[in-house]
């Protein structure tokens, strides 16, 4: 096993890793930039190591700038949490080369699962059903056009190089297709450095559901059951639990999206904790989306519903070892539901609330647990995704588990701020949530009827002023780019 890992990552996942290192008896190691002196992420680790400027193309995103860290903290294995350059295949085979173990699958897996065209003919190879679509990145609005003649609309066009959202556009009529095809690649070429697009036909009130698998480099793999992600705003993950209300009354259906999932992965040659996922239909019938090389921001409910440590066993994994266990060991026990907590206002479209966290006050109790990477007197950086942390709850039941959820939620208290607690409490109340009904869209269609404040955000000065005291300095473009990445509303773009 390793003495020394570093984790080229930041906030509460950085933190997450940190804990489980420590208790493996590993050293630490942070990094951080301008942005991030003060983290909490640093002030837990055993080593920290300061790697550039708060933009994280200088910081976070610069391999050079990582693996130089790395060998002067004389580290064996660097675990890239996920955002970042977790995905990148150039980093993974980077930490290779520079003989650091990267903890997570092979650089040709990455590349291969990055591509999403790629990853379907993958998928498609190894048995998994997929949803029609091009084969590959379509060349212009015509050959897009093509496509949704035949398959008829509702069509998504997607970004070949990427997800998050980022460079996805719903079209449902011709006349769209252009302008949705010429917006879609613009936004995927500044997102991902890739323009390309494919098309595929929308599954109108899909199900998002994911499968977490686990394999070792002996040729040994798992699936861990799903988690449903049906809970979106913007395509972008709001509320994931586990399991699946679906796939619970679909007699067979954990084990067909299981064995699907794990034919994927296998056709990609993957090792380490990875996520297959998958767009499901009320009947049951199911579709390979994409799949995620790494670990997932939503693994807590998985944790807590089989009683794993995924970091841990990622780490065993990286350092050659064996899975200790078959998929008939494995049972999820209970309900787990995850709220990701952020820096925003929903009352006001979801403006970002970046600033000073002047009281803070944490749920506890039986079946609660929170993953956070903030700390009174914190200031909430404008650099990066506002996500402070990850509040989970396990219980006996579903039902059970969003009554303790609304109870935690009811004791988070975080002053200076503004958080979209209240948003989780709206969804945890509605009825159709309450039934485990459903699909993609679901949150869009709440959020119509919400009966939100129309005031301004308190912070709204604040952060005017912020930026305007910046407006003569050198940090002027940074802090103008920061405003724009956070009203821009980006999530798994940035941290996963």
């Amino acid at each position: 096993m390793f003495s020394k890992v570093l984790i080229a990552n930041r906030g509460e996942i950085a933190l997450r890793v940190i804990r489980t290192l420590r208790e493996m008896g590993i050293r630490s190691v942070a990094v951080f930039s301008d942005a991030d002196r003060t983290a909490l992420h640093v002030r837990k680790a055993d080593e920290a190591a300061h790697i550039g400027a708060a933009p994280s193309a200088e910081s976070y995103l610069n391999i050079d700038r990582i693996l130089d860290a790395a060998s002067r903290h004389r580290v064996e294995a660097i675990h890239p949490g996920y955002g970042f350059l977790s995905e990148n295949a150039r980093f993974a085979q980077a930490c290779t080369d520079a003989g650091f173990t990267f903890i997570g699958p092979s650089a040709k897996s990455i590349a291969m699962m990055g591509s999403k065209t790629e990853a379907r003919r993958v998928a498609q190879a190894g048995g998994a059903p997929i949803v029609p679509g091009t084969e590959s990145g379509v060349g212009s609005a015509a050959d897009a056009t093509a496509f949704a003649r035949d398959a008829g609309f509702p069509v998504m066009l997607k970004a070949v190089a990427g997800g998050g959202g980022k460079g996805m556009r719903r079209v449902d009529r011709m006349e769209d297709l252009q302008p949705a095809f010429e917006a879609a690649s613009s936004e995927a070429l500044r997102a991902f450095g890739d323009g390309s697009i494919y098309v595929e036909k929308l599954i109108e009130h899909a199900r998002h559901v994911e499968i977490q698998v686990l394999g070792d480099q002996h040729g040994h793999m798992v699936h861990l059951g799903e988690r449903e992600c049906s809970v979106q705003r913007r395509h972008q993950k709001v509320i994931e639990e586990s399991p699946s209300p679906l796939v619970s009354r679909m007699p067979g259906m954990r084990e067909q999206m299981g064995e699907a999932a794990i034919r994927a992965a296998r056709a990609a040659g993957y090792y380490n904790a990875g996520t297959v996922e998958f767009l499901a239909e009320e009947s049951g019938r199911f579709y390979f989306l994409e799949m995620n090389t790494r670990l997932q921001v939503e693994h807590p409910v998985t944790e807590l519903v089989t009683g794993l440590d995924l970091v841990r066993l990622q780490l065993e994994i990286a350092a050659g070892g064996q899975l200790p266990f078959t998929r008939d060991d494995v049972a999820l026990n209970g309900a787990a539901i995850e709220c990701r907590i952020y820096a925003e206002d929903p009352a006001n479209n979801f403006f970002p609330s970046p600033g000073r966290i002047t009281q803070l006050s944490e749920p506890a109790g039986p079946g609660v647990r929170l993953d956070s990477g903030i700390y009174p007197g914190w200031t909430v950086p404008l650099d990066y995704d506002p996500m402070l942390s990850k509040l989970i709850v396990w219980a006996g039941t579903r039902e059970i588990a969003i009554e303790r959820m609304l109870r935690a939620l009811g004791e988070y208290h975080i002053g200076g701020i503004r958080t979209n607690i209240p948003l989780f409490q709206l969804i945890l109340n509605d009825t159709a949530f309450r039934r485990g009904e459903l699909h993609t869209g679901y949150l869009d269609e709440l959020l119509k009827t919400a009966d939100w404040s129309t005031n301004p955000p308190a912070n709204l000065a604040a952060i005017a002023a912020q930026v305007a005291s910046l407006n003569q300095t050198p940090e002027r473009s940074i802090a103008s780019a920061a405003v724009s990445r956070w009203l821009a509303a980006g999530r798994e773009d940035l941290l996963g």
